[in-house]
């Protein structure tokens, strides 16, 4: 179950200064964005969410790079930060937050487990992305993931 008092914080934290979020979600398939259009006034600050699963969504939609999934494969520190970054110019937002990574319960390798996330957050002047790794079912492995995104967002504020 999402954190519902660390999703009425970046809500309010938003409002309070006016900003604007945008997300790009693979493994989370969209929960982000359910999740946080699920406080009323979210249209203050939520601009739009896009589900990029497939690679060629990642480049058509968020300007990813082609070589970095080539390079370091969808489930990846640079494509995270890639996705965030792309939400953000794409709809020209304050915030733009990415998630990518192996829900399971299969997909995983040794290298790349299942719970594996990277989670993205890119502003007008940095862009920070964390690697995670959760040991739940799909379903929790997704709403980890957003707790980890709303976390982030959190910090950017506290980082201005």
């Amino acid at each position: 179950m999402v954190d519902m008092k660390l999703l009425n914080k970046v809500s309010d934290e938003l409002k309070k200064h006016h900003m604007t979020i945008a997300t790009a979600e693979s493994c989370t398939g969209g929960l982000l964005a359910h999740i946080l259009t699920n406080i009323s006034g979210s249209s203050e600050y939520f601009d739009r969410g896009v589900i990029t699963y497939s690679n060629v969504s990642k480049i058509e939609l968020l300007d990813v790079p082609e070589k970095i999934l080539t390079d370091f494969g969808a489930v990846s520190e640079q494509v995270a930060r890639a996705m965030a970054e792309g939400i953000r110019k794409r709809a020209r937002v304050d915030i733009g937050v990415s998630t990518t990574g192996i829900a399971g319960p299969t997909g995983g390798t040794k290298e790349k487990p299942v719970g594996l996330v990277y989670v993205g957050v890119a502003t007008h002047d940095t862009v920070s992305v964390k690697r995670f790794l959760f040991s739940g079912d799909r379903l929790q492995n997704k709403e980890r993931a957003c707790d980890a995104t709303l976390s982030l967002v959190l910090e950017a504020f506290s980082n201005r």
